[in-house]
């Protein structure tokens, strides 16, 4: 008998009560919740702040499998449950899976009834312990069963169906160039048989038209109850590689179990052969030609949907990054869907896929056993996806603190995932604050820095200085930008953009700025725009907007871009167009206005009401008009590009009014960014600010908030100081790992001169011990 696969997504009961005597067959659900999945309990309030439902919850479906699967095996597949599951068949307990973004499987032959009804319960739970990753993290922790559910019957001889929930069989590139890709295809072979068995391993090379391109066989003697792992070699001869977007060429290994004239397990692999390295001077290059990569990270999330999307909301978000012209994503901060990464595949995207070992590591489970089975899933379940050539290792787990264990688990990962998968290149992203020179930076293959000058620190501009001195420090490593990024409402408009103000016309002036500097410096082997989208961030509240990350290209829901979208499409791709900005800065109060244009043609040439004000061409994709005339009341205002006889255009209305439409301004108390709803800080009298001698004996500022607060006297300075914030703040897990001087580099209008000399003054009269 062949695999068969059958999709349980519909006709689901749910309770979002944590009702323990549901795994008993018998319970009554009738007035349960009809659902079908993918389903979140969070799809709503995922988005609202610190309050949305975190807890267990329940799930509950009858499944049929037919009377003639009688004496195959059966097994319950599930493709992503957040975070802890716990599944039972007909009240028999199979297991729990720890960790919210990986399939796994349990077998249920043998709790099952063939050709009868049998009550599928499972018990769903995204609250945080100790001992599952994500601990704390910048994004909603969607509960719910957010991916496919599947029934999966083999026979008893099959590709193993239990290793991490991958597909059992790999597809190691050895070694890739122009004239050979060398394979070896390393299966594991499973005999549930209680007596011995042969069986041909048989794999057919396809190219995409069908044509068999290679072939590889192998006799294979299985012991009863033997799980085998078999390695066969196989060569194309003059393949046609993987090339990114120019040419995502996709061949499909066929690979099948015979016993004697039966076929008994069968898969379909899509892969594609390609070689790649980064050069710690020149970049990255894949089949010996550099790439530069314009890069995007992505989160999965969805207005309204959370985590429970389906294939058309993965499209859709493929089409939008394809439109933008990146040609690289960073899927964070976990695991995505199989159908994510195999639209990476099919169009040609470059990828770095991570697990969530993020901001903050357990202070109970020092040896990593979660993040560890985490980067184990990632690989072996992702090892065919041609598209990724990155493990992403850890995120900015500087967060929690400079701890020994956090850097030896860090270098475990690295040393898993080597193991693991030895073909492709591990990297992490670094949070802002770690030094140039410190060993988080030779740790990995490659690395990135989530950096954010501009936005939490200083200006755009800095981003220069500080690559130069970092790349002059470091001249061996492999440095990207891993995230990057402004915050950016719509409701928001101004003339005069400046750091924090959240405005559209800030954030496209950010982009433009930053992108010039990274632009100019090949050595980058790539830079991820944070983010593409926006997206739930529960512990959030700023800009007047609670529960979101608005840093994205596109909005939540996916329907408007903003004007920074089209200046990275300027640069990014060779589909023609024009774009005027500040569409949404309707209401204008100024007699002349500035209009700006983004567009990656080469003259552009502009209408008001009517009336040619002239062309302009542009080295950089940004095309300025000043001094527009506005006449009282509508505005008409076009812009045209004519290229080889097709004509691009877009147009814009502004109205004249007699005064500035106060909603064009975020609040006051928003405009000191992230930092400025943690804590209250008290009115200081005037002092003489003097020069502190602070020596490595004393704390002072240069000490991280976890620090300060572990300390009895310096944690009542801490909280004379930074009033209402503690260990149970919402935020505090993101700040611990921070020395008060970054902190305030984030939030200088708070950390004034005034108040870090205060500061210094009392915290350096205590000692350490």
């Amino acid at each position: 008998m062949m695999r068969k696969i059958i999709n349980l997504n519909e006709t689901w009961k749910f309770i979002r009560n944590d009702e323990a005597t549901a795994i008993d067959p018998t319970y009554n659900d009738e007035n349960w919740e009809s659902v079908n999945v993918p389903h979140t309990w969070n799809a709503i309030d995922g988005a609202n702040g610190f309050d949305f439902f975190k807890g267990a919850c329940w799930y509950r479906k009858q499944i049929l499998v037919p009377s003639q699967e009688k004496g195959n095996k059966v097994f319950i597949e599930f493709h992503g449950s957040n975070s802890i599951t716990d599944v039972y068949v007909n009240g028999h307990y199979l297991g729990q899976h720890r960790g919210g973004y990986s399939s796994f499987r349990f077998e249920i032959t043998e709790v099952i009834e063939f050709g009868k009804i049998n009550v599928l319960a499972v018990k769903v739970d995204n609250t945080v312990v100790e001992d599952v990753y994500p601990q704390m993290a910048d994004f909603t922790f969607y509960g719910g069963i957010y991916r496919d559910v599947n029934l999966v019957i083999s026979n008893h001889l099959h590709f193993d169906l239990m290793d991490y929930g991958s597909k059992g069989v790999y597809l190691i590139q050895e070694k890739v160039n122009d004239e050979q890709a060398r394979i070896t295809i390393k299966s594991r072979i499973v005999n549930e048989h209680d007596e011995e068995k042969k069986v041909r391993f048989w794999a057919d090379i396809l190219h995409a038209s069908g044509e068999v391109a290679a072939y590889a066989a192998k006799e294979v003697d299985l012991a009863a109850g033997e799980t085998k792992v078999v390695e066969v070699p196989v060569v194309i001869e003059n393949p046609t590689l993987w090339n990114g977007l120019k040419n995502p060429y996709l061949y499909e290994a066929k690979v099948s179990l015979v016993s004697f004239n039966d076929t008994v397990d069968e898969l379909s692999i899509p892969f594609g052969v390609r070689y790649f390295e980064v050069d710690p001077e020149k970049g990255f290059f894949l089949n010996g030609q550099h790439l530069p990569l314009h890069g995007v990270s992505r989160h999965q999330d969805r207005k309204d949907m959370g985590w429970a999307i389906t294939e058309k909301e993965h499209k859709e978000d493929m089409e939008i990054i394809k439109e933008v012209g990146a040609n690289s994503i960073r899927l964070a901060h976990y695991q995505h869907s199989q159908t994510f990464y195999d639209l990476c595949d099919e169009e040609g995207m470059v990828v770095w896929a991570e697990i969530p070992f993020i901001s903050v590591m357990s202070k109970t489970e020092l040896e990593g056993i979660n993040a560890k089975q985490q980067m184990t899933e990632l690989i072996r379940q992702n090892f065919n996806h041609p598209s990724i050539m990155f493990w992403g290792i850890q995120n900015e787990i500087q967060i929690g603190g400079d701890r020994p264990e956090v850097r030896r688990l860090v270098k475990e990962l690295n040393e898993l995932a080597k193991k693991e998968d030895p073909t492709r290149l591990t990297t992490m992203a670094n949070v802002m604050f770690v030094q140039d020179k410190d060993e988080y930076n030779y740790m990995t293959d490659i690395i990135g820095y989530n950096k954010y000058y501009g936005w939490y620190q200083g200006k755009p501009e800095e981003f220069a200085p500080w690559l130069d001195q970092f790349h002059q420090t470091n001249p061996q490593v492999k440095l990207g930008i891993s995230e990057y990024g402004a915050e950016g409402i719509l409701q928001y408009h101004t003339n005069d953009p400046k750091v924090k103000d959240y405005s559209e016309e800030y954030h496209a002036f950010y982009h433009e700025t930053v992108w010039k500097i990274f632009a100019a410096r090949p050595y980058l082997w790539a830079t991820y725009v944070w983010n593409m989208f926006d997206f739930g961030a529960n512990i959030r509240d700023e800009g007047g907007v609670k529960g979101r990350n608005n840093k994205g290209l596109v909005t939540y829901d996916r329907k408007i871009k903003k004007d920074a979208f089209y200046m990275y499409k300027a640069n990014w791709s060779d589909d023609k167009f024009v774009h005027i900005t500040s569409k949404r800065f309707v209401e204008r109060a100024d007699d002349q206005i500035t209009i700006k244009v983004y567009s990656n043609c080469d003259e552009v040439t502009l209408y008001a009401n009517g009336v040619e004000l002239g062309s302009k061409t542009s080295d950089d994709h940004v095309f300025i008009f000043e001094n527009v005339q506005l006449q009282t009341g509508i505005n008409e205002i076009k812009a045209v590009s004519n290229q080889e006889a097709v004509t691009y255009k877009d147009r814009a209305q502004f109205i004249k009014v007699a005064q500035v439409n106060s909603s064009y301004t975020a609040p006051d108390a928003e405009t000191c960014g992230l930092v400025s709803n943690w804590f209250q800080m008290p009115e200081l009298e005037d002092v003489d600010i003097e020069e502190l001698e602070i020596t490595d004996d004393v704390f002072s500022t240069r000490n991280t908030i976890g620090e300060l607060l572990e300390n009895r006297e310096t944690r009542k300075i801490i909280e004379k100081y930074l009033v209402g914030f503690s260990e149970d703040h919402p935020m505090f897990g993101m700040a611990q790992g921070m020395p008060i001087d970054v902190l305030a580099s984030m939030a200088e209008e708070m950390f004034t001169d005034k108040m870090m000399y205060t500061l210094n003054k009392e915290l350096t009269k205590i000692k350490k011990s």
